[in-house]
């Protein structure tokens, strides 16, 4: 798995202008991670559902400017195919079946590069990702610097590998605050990945109801 590294694309696309609801509808698009394969995704408004099969992707969305303060975020999520149990601290060999992405810049960077391409933001080092994640074998809430990006990505453990269905609210605040010891600034972009191509393994997911405030 190779998903939680800046050196790849995080490409961000225009989204609703109003801090709220983020609706899973035409402003997604997914990114391929490996040349031939990627994983499938379907957008129903306020709904997606993934489909992975030893593979990996992501997909993004942009947040609008009036999503840039927002320090909060809840959604509902489900599996009823999961990956089996890895090290998410490991280089390799940490899929999992679900991670959602809030990527930060300074208000300066943001307003810089609104209209800049993923190449120019991958260069940009003051971005930084948590990435809240259903997966692995660790203690819900632990906080560990990405393997990939350190310093820059951080994973926020919510759920160990298995199925189920829950609702998760968060603080991006406070979690941002614990895992690079900075308050963050503005919300430019979120995203949502599925990985299981180092496993081999299948997912069936879906991710609903998502909002920042």
């Amino acid at each position: 798995m190779r998903i939680v590294t800046l050196a790849f694309p995080l490409v961000l696309a225009a989204s609703a202008a109003l801090s709220g609801p983020i609706s899973f509808g035409g402003n997604w698009n997914e990114q391929r991670l490996q040349l031939f394969n990627s994983n499938d995704y379907s957008f129903n408004g306020g709904s997606m559902s993934i489909a992975s099969d030893g593979a990996v992707s992501l997909a993004w969305a942009r947040t609008g400017r009036g999503d840039w303060a927002a320090r909060s975020a809840s959604w509902s999520w489900a599996v009823d195919a999961s990956v089996p149990a890895t090290d998410l601290r490991r280089k390799g060999g940490d899929d999992r079946n679900i991670s959602m992405y809030f990527v930060f810049l300074p208000e300066a960077d943001a307003n810089a590069m609104e209209g800049a391409n993923i190449r120019q933001l991958n260069n940009n080092p003051n971005v930084r990702i948590l990435q809240y994640v259903w997966g692995g074998n660790h203690a819900r809430g632990s906080i560990q610097q990405s393997p990939y990006a350190p310093g820059q990505g951080a994973n926020v453990i919510l759920r160990a590998a298995g199925t189920g269905s829950h609702s998760e609210s968060v603080n991006l605040a406070a979690d941002f605050m614990a895992a690079f010891g900075t308050a963050p600034e503005a919300l430019v972009g979120v995203a949502v990945s599925a990985d299981s191509d180092d496993t081999d393994s299948s997912i069936r997911a879906s991710v609903s109801n998502l909002a920042v405030r």
